[in-house]
């Protein structure tokens, strides 16, 4: 008898199933997310689907749940450890995600060859045959240790290697690869996607494996699949940065061993990823001196602080309305535009202002505020700020600037590289300390702190 088949409408941003296909899902709102999935009814039942008892233990008292014994291990690269938490968790399941070309697999292979000495590894590839892989293990310098390699698509074909190899940990290069034979649709689509990464994360459990996944993101910049796929795993990273730069950073979105504020700083060299043990000095080198439009700000990821330069050009507008592209959140800046406006006395509305932050990294904690207000300011003055200086501070609606947290350790971070004067917010004057060879100009409000700063000499 042939294989009776269902079509079903799969949500790519919920994965919400619907019977018909809608304009709007039902469940989350998205609008033009709904994609048909083809289902074989034969299948259900089988291995692939979901099953009622996914780790065959019986339920244990919290109390006496044993966690004493060392679950993480270290992975050899310190930037990497850093971003999950202190080192990798035995029985995790982490997916990696980043445009083509970003270093996804570079970092993942230099791994391999640091943790292949103790440990087995398998690193699985969809993408590449084994010579491939073989050949830029080469140019990385990977060579010995208890390391395997299987090119293989189908799940099951993976899952068998996994159970007789008994490795420790699983690399799977990507999972828009893998395929379940069980499922009729194409490797990548939401079903196999979703199917193949619930029975991945079963044997990570079942067996204490450290698994890592390869995702592709979309054009949009998240993992392509369903958003559900975040959900299953317990890390998910990206990697951010240009391919034309040589600096990578290393983002954790989602942890549930660890900070999701921690970054890891790369820099990709002839012969692989390196670490980059001082992101400042990274981000601030190569800064233009005595050059209008230019201001550092310090801000907090994770337990580090870490100063950029942020770069602002304003110009006189050629169309009726101005236009603005900057390398912050579109909203922030726009509203800072505004209060320089209204409460500044800077006429920056007819101008079009460009906002960019050196070196890929995304500035959003609000104490960067004060920076970019004056590195706007003094683009539009056509006056320099000097390469002595930076700025700590939130920006209100009112033009008021406000204490941020953590200020002594930014204060610790801008003397130590060499900075004399540093803009803090007047209200949090008195708990700031005094570091040597370290000027602070307290100011409270943006008028002050243009005044301050960019006042001409007379």
């Amino acid at each position: 008898m042939a294989n009776k088949q269902k079509t079903i409408y799969c949500c790519s941003e919920c994965g919400n199933e619907s019977a018909n296909w809608a304009g709007k899902c039902p469940a989350c709102g998205a609008w033009n997310t709904l994609i048909e999935v083809t289902l074989d009814k034969s299948s259900a039942g089988k291995k692939g689907g979901y099953s009622r008892t996914v780790v065959g233990e019986k339920p244990r008292r919290l109390a006496e749940l044993d966690i004493t014994e060392e679950i993480r291990f270290s992975t050899g690269i310190s930037e990497f450890d850093r971003v999950l938490g202190g080192g990798a968790v035995q029985g995790s399941l982490v997916l990696v995600g980043g445009a083509p070309g970003i270093g996804k697999s570079t970092l993942l292979l230099q791994m391999c060859a640091l943790t292949g000495q103790e440990k087995r590894v398998l690193y699985v590839t969809g993408e590449e045959s084994q010579r491939q892989l073989k050949l830029r293990a080469n140019r990385l310098g990977v060579s010995g240790g208890d390391i395997y390699v299987l090119a293989e698509t189908d799940l099951d074909q993976i899952l068998g290697a996994v159970e007789e190899l008994k490795p420790d940990i699983v690399i799977v290069d990507s999972i828009q690869t893998v395929s379940d034979a069980s499922i009729s649709s194409a490797p990548g689509s939401l079903t196999q996607v979703r199917e193949c990464t619930m029975r991945i994360m079963r044997l990570t459990k079942e067996k204490g494996l450290t698994v890592f996944v390869v995702g592709h993101i979309n054009k949009e910049g998240s993992i392509a699949g369903p958003k559900v796929l975040e959900h299953m795993v317990d890390c998910v990273l990206y990697f951010e940065g240009e391919r034309s730069t040589s600096f990578r950073i290393l983002r954790a979105v989602k942890n549930r061993f660890g900070s999701t504020n921690e970054i890891g700083v790369f820099e990709m060299v002839d012969n692989g990823l390196a670490c980059v043990e001082n992101p400042s000095e990274m981000l601030l080198s190569g800064r233009p001196e005595n050059c209008p439009g230019t201001c550092v700000a310090c801000v907090i990821e994770g337990t580090r602080p870490i100063l950029a330069e942020v770069q602002a050009l304003v110009t006189p507008s050629a169309y009726n309305a101005a236009r603005r592209s900057n390398g912050v959140d579109y909203n922030r800046a726009a509203m800072l535009l505004a209060v320089l406006e209204k409460r500044g006395g800077l006429s920056v509305a007819g101008c079009d202002s460009y906002i960019n932050v050196i070196g890929g990294l995304s500035l959003v904690e609000p104490a960067a505020d004060l920076a970019t207000s004056l590195a706007v300011a003094s683009s539009f003055l056509d006056r320099p700020l000097g390469g002595d200086l930076a700025a700590i501070g939130e920006v209100g609606l009112s033009g008021e600037i406000r204490s941020v947290s953590a200020l002594n350790q930014r204060l610790s971070e801008i003397a130590r590289l060499g900075f004399k004067r540093c803009v803090v917010p007047a209200h949090g004057r008195d708990e700031a300390k005094q570091f040597a060879g370290l000027k602070l100009i307290p100011a409270g409000n943006i008028s002050e702190a243009i005044a301050s700063v960019l006042a001409r000499e007379s």
